[in-house]
C-alpha cells in the first residue's frame, strides 16, 4: 500500500514522502497514528500544494531576509562600554546589548540568538559582527566600541 507520510518517522522516511508498505502496517499502525494517510489521488494533490505554498513560503522568507541582510549591512551602530584607566574595558559587549543597541538606534528588532558573536567584544573599536538572518542569508554589521562618557 502506498502512504504519504505526515511526519518524519525516522525508519519510514521525511513527511511529505510517498513510501510503499505493507497493508497491515498501514491500516493497523500508520493510519491510527495519524503518521501517514493513503496515497490516493486526492491526498496526492493536497500534498502537491502543500509543497508549492511552502516552496513560496521559503522564497518570501529567503527574499525578505536577503533585504534586511543588505540594509544591515549598510548601518552601523555604536555601543558604550564602561572603560578605566589605561582604556581597559569593564565587562564585554554581548549580542544582547547589540540587539538592543540596533533597536534603539535604527528600529531593527534583531533576535539576540541570530547575532553570532564567536566570543564577546571586550575592547574599544570596531567590528564587523555576522548576523544570522536565514540558513543562505548573513549579514555583517559594523559596531563601534566607545568608551562611555
Amino acid at each position: 500500500m502506498k502512504i504519504i507520510l505526515l511526519q518524519d518517522v525516522k525508519t519510514l522516511g521525511k513527511k511529505g514522502d510517498t513510501i510503499e508498505v505493507n497493508d497491515g502496517y498501514a491500516r493497523n499502525y500508520i493510519i491510527p497514528k495519524k503518521i501517514g494517510v493513503e496515497a490516493t489521488n486526492a491526498n496526492i494533490n493536497d500534498l502537491k500544494l502543500q509543497k508549492a505554498n511552502q516552496a513560496k513560503v521559503e522564497k518570501e522568507q529567503f527574499e525578505n531576509a536577503k533585504a534586511l541582510g543588505e540594509k544591515i549591512e549598510s548601518i552601523s551602530i555604536v555601543v558604550p562600554i564602561k572603560v578605566g584607566e589605561g582604556g581597559k574595558a569593564f565587562g564585554a559587549v554581548t549580542g544582547k546589548e547589540i540587539a538592543k543597541a540596533l533597536k534603539d538606534q535604527h528600529g531593527l528588532d534583531i533576535d539576540k540568538k541570530k547575532i553570532a558573536l564567536s566570543d564577546s567584544l571586550k575592547s574599544v573599536g570596531s567590528f564587523d559582527v555576522p548576523i544570522k538572518l536565514h540558513t543562505k542569508v548573513t549579514a555583517a554589521l559594523k559596531v563601534h566600541v566607545e568608551p562611555e562618557k
